[in-house]
């Protein structure tokens, strides 16, 4: 299959292709081939995804994120090790954020959550959603749901009494105070967020909203997984891997 053929295939997946800044946040940043018959997934872009990619024989890897600028080198390193081994890269990033399918959605459905809306808007993408369980349950048993799903420890905060109900989500980086209170506004019991700092766990307790904070990783994995089976319903002899990455954060 041509790595072009593929591209176009992804693009059309999406309503948000529209959006002026669509194709600043995703698409093919290096041509190591044109010839594709193996996709490696996972989060992020390093030297060692590239490492797990070339272990198992891919020849294009998909990414939810580029290697980001302020990780100095790493990309260029990253460019230069893709063209040696001969293999493509393909990321999407906020729109796969914004769309039903992906990051947030992903994670929704993982949860058996009910979607109520959109929400956390960002240049023009909906990066967040605010959905509900169809019964109240604890929150402890909300957090012991959470690392099942992820793999992982979690870090939690109870901030109120009670069972929950009501969530608000922005897989990945939502540790800004103004997505804890959008979720607090729009009436949530907790707000599950892959990153946080001294200010997102010092507004979520002065706004009484419990907190689940998981790694800014395995959060989003879902998202970029949820892409891959849908490139292996179409193109079904597509052989598709999952590359694996350290619990790190």
């Amino acid at each position: 299959m041509r790595l072009d053929d593929i591209e176009k295939y992804i693009v059309n997946l999406f309503d948000c292709k529209n959006n002026e800044l669509f194709s600043k946040e995703s698409g093919i940043t290096t041509r190591g081939t044109e010839e594709i018959n193996s996709i490696g997934y996972c989060t992020n872009l390093t030297l060692e995804t590239i490492e797990e990619a070339r272990k198992n024989d891919v020849n294009l890897i998909l990414t939810h994120h580029d290697t980001w600028d302020i990780l100095y080198g790493l990309k260029e390193a990253c460019r230069e090790k893709l063209l040696e081994y001969k293999m493509s890269h393909y990321f999407i990033h906020l729109p796969l954020d914004h769309c039903d399918f992906g990051t947030n959605a992903s994670l929704v459905k993982k949860l058996k959550l009910n979607l109520l809306e959109k929400s956390h808007k960002y240049d023009g993408f909906d990066c967040g959603r605010i959905a509900k369980f169809n019964d109240e349950k604890t929150f402890e048993d909300l957090v012991l749901q959470v690392e099942t799903l992820l793999d992982e420890p979690v870090k939690s905060w109870k901030n109120r009494d009670g069972k929950v109900k009501k969530i608000g989500i922005v897989c990945g980086g939502g540790s800004d105070t103004i997505h804890v209170k959008e979720a607090v506004d729009m009436g949530c019991d907790v707000y599950i967020t892959g990153e946080k700092n001294l200010y997102t766990i010092q507004y979520a307790k002065f706004a009484c909203i419990n907190l689940i904070v998981g790694s800014h990783t395995f959060i989003e994995l879902f998202g970029i997984e949820s892409l891959a089976n849908r490139i292996k319903n179409k193109f079904f002899d597509m052989n598709i891997i999952r590359l694996k990455e350290e619990h790190i954060e």
